[in-house]
């Protein structure tokens, strides 16, 4: 028998702490217990974090774990993360623990069509030899390296992947395999059980039944599966071992969780992979900012692949001027040009996809004369109209700025609110064009669908001529028959109020784009825009990624923002504004006056958040932590945090680091 401390299976920050039970021996770190808590007639789960703990309390008031259950147990490199989380993200112990855990009662095996395995066949490239053998090199002496794969599309980044999964299973390790979406995940998935076997290969994602996860959970945890592909959440996946851990489309935002906790995946991943000794690959045509930055400074291994496999040939990426568009009469959606080159792609049998990212921002405040879209001066974020307060709005510092009644650059008169979704688009398309098979794919469609791989399939059979779609179409899917993209709207991400605004114009025209071309012959890409004078428009229609780069880290260094800072999102919800906003300036006030504060260091000013939700309010602002100096604003946050708890407080605090998007 031995005393263990324990974190319990419970929501209320209350509890966030460690227990100490009595235990037998078998029990260790990371074992899921069953323990006596509190009045409660059941008792309570939990999870064994500490063994052989010495402690001062009175032996007869340590109360005995009532049992342990070995097969639902964690490892304990999987509790070393969960605890690493709790100080980098601010969150609860066990926040942290449950997402490598796993609920439910019973089993349902998941079903595939696939089994393998099967010799690929496949002579790699000179540059996927390279790429693979420095990458087999560090699994081979168990490195914890990180190699940052800037490879073109279809330049035959997945395998290499496939190439170290083998060399990770043949010296007894295991592997997880990250994409950024779910459809992508299943896409891919099939092609590592075609060749290495069904048997070895295990999916987790948030569409999976509670029975269907359990049991795929199971199998990778008894060590029945040895490879794992998912989207983000299998980063968390309860395997040992691991050999190497893969994040495909290492750019996409989708790898930023959105709910607690607000975790980043690359960061998980570099922490698995540190406790591991195992290999991070990260992998991208466009990597992002941050990631480049890294490899540029030494601390990614960078391996860079130009060319693409198959005979296959970069598409010819154009610009349209839609602003000679509006003045020539033509207000639709569809510039001549690209309706023009949808006839042409259609009477070759060629396939189409048009591409429109609304993705929640909906309108913005622009002269279709010169382009002007209107910015923040302090922020340089685009600005917001808000019918409400008939103003427009900067999402990060919270400022208002009067609607212009004529064009600050150009004088025009003629000030447009743009925005066209995808449903639109969609319309428009099957009117032109009656006899063509028009689909849509966005988060919409994909969501009510009851198999939302469909509408990929039916493209890929070629039952599908025109396909319109959000960013969910620029993550990696492999299309063969695409002659032809038109990019409706340019713009749009160009404009959303992020400071990577531009990263991600930049990186949803270059994935878009990469769709096209793929079996050989000539293909297209039409950019259609209000501002063709843009850097960002310009560079990525070159494929400069170098230019865009330098460009874009000047800015970054300029403002302050990542990769020479940490962007923090702090949040106080309450019944009214009032209330709200006294918690947020109280808690800026006491980050203001710290004697510790970095030099450098920003804390705005508090403002609302315009989305409530649940009637409530919630005053929000932002920090500018200069790196180094996270961990220091994360644990202010939780001190407060715990004060707050203590004292009943009538609002909740939640932070944010690094968040994409409206805050």
């Amino acid at each position: 028998m031995q005393y263990i401390d324990a974190v319990i299976d419970n929501k209320s920050v209350n509890t966030d702490g460690f227990y100490t039970y009595k235990a037998p021996d078998e029990v260790t770190v990371g074992s899921k217990l069953t323990v006596p808590f509190a009045r409660r007639s059941k008792g309570a789960d939990a999870y064994c974090v500490r063994t052989a703990v010495t402690t001062d309390l009175d032996d007869s008031k340590i109360k005995e774990i009532d049992s342990f259950d070995p097969e639902r147990s964690l490892s304990a490199e999987m509790v070393g993360t969960a605890m690493w989380m709790r100080k980098r993200y601010g969150i609860k112990y066990i926040d942290g623990l449950k997402m490598f855990a796993v609920d439910g009662k019973r089993e349902k095996a998941l079903k595939s069509d696939v089994t393998g395995p099967s010799d690929s066949g496949y002579e790699l490239t000179p540059e996927q030899s390279k790429a693979a053998e420095r990458i087999c090199a560090s699994i081979r002496k168990s490195e914890s390296r990180t190699f940052l794969i800037k490879g073109v599309t279809n330049s035959g980044k997945t395998e290499v992947y496939m190439q170290a999964v083998a060399e990770a299973l043949s010296m007894g390790k295991t592997a997880i395999v990250l994409l950024p979406e779910i459809a992508l995940a299943s896409q891919v998935g099939d092609r590592f059980r075609e060749r290495f076997g069904a048997e070895k290969v295990a999916t987790l994602h948030s569409r999976l039944k509670k029975s269907e996860r359990l049991s795929e959970w199971l199998r990778v945890r008894r060590g029945e599966a040895q490879i794992v592909v998912g989207a983000r959440t299998s980063v968390f996946a309860p395997l040992e071992n691991i050999g190497i851990i893969i994040i495909d489309e290492e750019h996409e935002s989708t790898y930023k969780s959105d709910h607690n906790p607000k975790y980043e995946t690359v960061d998980i991943a570099f922490k698995r992979a540190s406790l591991s000794g195992a290999v991070l690959v990260l992998g991208s045509a466009t990597p992002s900012v941050t990631s480049y930055y890294r490899a540029k400074n030494g601390i990614y291994d960078l391996i860079e692949m130009n060319e693409r496999i198959g005979g296959s040939r970069m598409p010819v990426l154009e610009t349209v001027d839609m602003r000679k568009e509006v003045s020539s009469g033509n207000s639709g959606v569809l510039s001549r040009e690209l309706a023009a080159g949808i006839d042409r792609s259609l009477a070759r049998g060629e396939q189409v996809i048009l591409f429109l990212n609304r993705r929640g921002f909906s309108t913005r405040i622009l002269c279709p004369d010169c382009g002007h879209s209107m910015t923040c001066p302090d922020c340089g974020i685009t600005l917001t109209y808000h019918k409400s307060v008939n103003a427009a709005v900067c999402h990060y510092c919270g400022r208002k700025f009067p609607v212009p009644s004529s064009c600050p650059d150009c004088g025009s008169r003629y000030i447009k609110y743009a925005g066209a979704g995808t449903e639109k688009v969609e319309e428009e398309v099957r009117r032109l064009w009656p006899k063509a098979g028009v689909d849509r794919f966005d988060i919409d469609t994909a969501s009510a669908a009851e198999d939302p791989m469909k509408v990929i399939s039916d493209f890929q059979s070629g039952k599908t001529d025109i396909l319109v779609g959000t960013q969910i179409l620029a993550k990696g899917l492999d299309f063969r028959n695409v002659g032809l993209v038109g990019i409706i709207n340019a713009d749009v991400s160009l404009n959303i109020p992020d400071y990577r605004s531009s990263e991600r114009t930049f990186q949803l025209i270059t994935q878009v784009a990469g769709r096209a071309g793929r079996k050989g012959g000539d293909s297209r890409v039409l950019i259609q825009t209000y501002d063709p004078e843009s850097d960002v428009i310009r560079e990525a229609a070159a494929g400069d990624y170098e230019s865009f780069f330098g460009s874009e880290l000047l800015h970054r260094s300029i403002m302050n923002y990542p990769p020479y800072s940490d962007i923090i999102s702090v949040g106080f919800t309450a019944a009214d504004d009032d209330t709200a906003m006294a918690y947020a300036e109280a808690f800026r006030n006491r980050l203001i006056g710290l004697r510790s504060a970095p030099e450098g260091a920003v804390v705005m000013r508090p403002r609302f958040d315009e989305r409530r939700t649940d009637g409530k309010s919630r005053a929000v602002f932002l920090i500018k932590a200069p790196q180094g100096s996270r961990a220091g604003y994360v644990s202010e946050y939780m001190a407060f945090r715990d004060r707050m708890t203590e004292s009943k407080a009538p609002a909740f605090i939640e932070i944010d680091v690094n968040p994409y998007g409206m805050i």
